[in-house]
């Protein structure tokens, strides 16, 4: 395992952030192939949900990674086994019994190398955000970091402002509370003359920082505090040692202008990196008939 590129979501650490939330979760490290495995209960039954993984590095790993889960969901009576493999290779060698499904965690994503001298780096971040940046002080912004799982209260209130106007859902407070507990997670707040204008949460893990969480205000989009924002994580990672900055998902090719990420992927695209496709989300049926329960059940849920 010692050359394969093991997602956050797949790794030891994830798992201490599955405990600290009461989930039940199951984490196996082999040399062909690694997953963390969380148990999440359902009125039909329970399921196993892997989010980006198996991570396996060839075919055959991923082969035994899916023998090796279909046992532990028999242990466990899982109605179905929920993968989220990185390589969309291993489509081609899914289960008969396998289902597209929502996808959960982005599909896409648009990733940064930090890789090269200062001069190579400074070139792939946009030159009107780097101007914002530099005169931030000038205009009365200030950013802090924190560790206090007190101060995520910052960011969800701005989460729930933009959920509801774009219409999308957002994490419990709870959730965000015991992200930050972890110590792989770093919150940071954007202030305009001491208000809080802008709010990002990031994980780091491996050579990746993850830039999972963030929001503004409409004062904070006036002042390009996102933007400036954005600057200040890449710069951080780079002086702690960090190979990439992952901006943690995109619309995909050609989606509609409508879409709820559109604004977000065209930001991230002023980036100079390179997309990142992965399989998606899908479903290995364990137990069909429950299976059929689940999903009519989880359309009831949605149309509710």
């Amino acid at each position: 395992m010692e050359n394969m590129e093991i997602p956050i979501t797949e790794s030891p650490e994830w798992e201490a952030l599955q405990k600290d939330l009461g989930e039940t979760s199951f984490f196996k490290s082999e040399p062909s192939f690694q997953y963390l495995a969380i148990k999440k209960h359902t009125p039909s039954g329970p399921y196993l949900y892997l989010p980006y993984g198996p991570v396996a590095d060839t075919r055959e790993g991923f082969k035994l990674a899916l023998n090796d889960l279909a046992e532990l969901a028999e242990r466990e009576n899982a109605i179905f086994i929920r993968i989220e493999p990185r390589n969309p290779d291993f489509i081609k060698i899914f289960p008969k019994n396998t289902k597209k499904s929502q996808d959960l965690n982005p599909k896409e994503t648009w990733v940064l190398s930090l890789d090269g001298s200062d001069e190579e780096y400074k070139a792939k971040l946009p030159s009107r955000l780097l101007r914002y940046y530099r005169n931030r002080e000038k205009n009365g912004i200030t950013i802090e970091t924190s560790k206090n799982p007190d101060d995520i209260k910052y960011l969800l209130d701005l989460q729930k402002a933009l959920a509801k106007q774009k219409k999308i859902s957002t994490f419990s407070e709870n959730y965000l509370r015991t992200e930050l507990k972890q110590p792989f997670a770093t919150l940071y707040l954007v202030k305009h003359e001491g208000n809080l204008v802008a709010a990002g949460l990031v994980f780091d893990h491996g050579d990746t920082r993850y830039n999972l969480q963030g929001a503004q205000t409409d004062e904070g989009r006036k002042l390009h505090a996102t933007g400036i924002l954005t600057i200040q994580l890449i710069k951080d990672a780079r002086e702690k040692g960090l190979k990439k900055f992952d901006f943690w998902g995109i619309a995909p090719e050609g989606a509609p202008k409508d879409h709820p990420w559109a604004g977000f992927t065209n930001f991230k695209k002023t980036f100079a990196g390179y997309e990142v496709d992965f399989a998606g989300t899908y479903d290995i049926i364990r137990k069909p008939a429950k299976y059929k329960t689940y999903q009519l059940m989880r359309k009831i849920r949605r149309l509710i």
